[in-house]
């Protein structure tokens, strides 16, 4: 059954765009057919952190429109046999999309894929709330930071009220958690809250915490989803992320600051 997957938060700046590239290429990776759609119509990303930008022809308005129909839009990722993109207009304003329009073409994609990504732009608006509306599954990004939970527990309110499943009465919309850019040494320090705070504040189901990684700023640059990165630590936890929102197990890392070496604790680190 093809699940619509919503990447979404209040705040903007806490890597929904890289946890929308990544989740959709670790489903892809693990053999679900995969669309990762751009909703953040105006100020288009996807298909710069997905190495695609220089081969969108047409985008999600001009499909909404009728100006192009689906296979001439998507985008086949280079690496993966069953990844694809679906990239957001940079030049009309987030009233292009329209409920019906966004329907139309998200039931469509449901015919052909196991998995519809969506990334959500930030905020409560018009685009914000057509992305979130016909999910399944949302995935709720939030830096450990009191503004941006704060946010996050708004979104979760929309989530709640405001998606076609609460407006039919139809079982809610599956929530998972995803904590950004944590840095156990700041949380041991005060200056970030812990993985307990956001719990206790949210009161979701987590799913993943990614550390703070130069990785990820690499990746984006290159134009390659971070879980590809196998060897950085936001590689392997977006790994563990997808694998816990397909309902497997597995243990929490890099969450708690590393213990130092026999020798570090003797000589100190440089």
């Amino acid at each position: 059954m093809a699940k619509i997957l919503v990447v979404t938060s209040g705040k903007g700046g806490v890597g929904k765009t890289t946890t929308s590239a990544a989740i959709g290429t670790g489903l892809a990776l693990r053999g679900f057919k995969t669309v990762i759609v751009d909703f953040d119509v105006g100020l288009r990303n996807l298909d710069l952190i997905m190495g695609c930008e220089r081969r969108v022809v047409y985008d999600f308005v001009n499909v909404v429109n009728g100006e192009a129909n689906l296979q001439q839009a998507l985008i086949k990722d280079k690496r993966l046999e069953n990844l694809f993109v679906l990239a957001a207009s940079q030049t009309r304003d987030k009233d292009a999309l329209t409920t019906e329009g966004v329907e139309k073409v998200l039931m469509e994609l449901k015919e052909t894929f196991d998995y519809v990504v969506c990334d959500s732009p930030a905020g409560i608006e018009k685009g914000a709330h057509l992305a979130m509306y016909f999910a399944d599954e949302a995935i709720v990004v939030t830096n450990p930071e009191v503004s941006s939970v704060r946010d996050s527990d708004r979104i979760l309110g929309l989530l709640a009220s405001k998606s076609q499943r609460a407006e039919k009465g139809e079982d809610p919309v599956v929530e998972h958690l995803l904590i950004t850019r944590y840095n156990p040494q700041r949380v041991e320090d005060g200056e970030m809250l812990s993985v307990q705070d956001v719990l206790d504040i949210l009161a979701i189901k987590l799913k993943g915490v990614i550390p703070e990684s130069q990785a990820v700023l690499k990746a984006s640059n290159q134009g390659v989803p971070v879980i590809l990165d196998d060897q950085s630590d936001a590689g392997q936890a977006y790994s563990d992320t997808v694998d816990r929102i397909l309902g497997k197990e597995r243990p929490l890392r890099f969450v708690d600051v590393p213990k130092k070496g026999f020798f570090e604790r003797i000589f100190g680190s440089k």
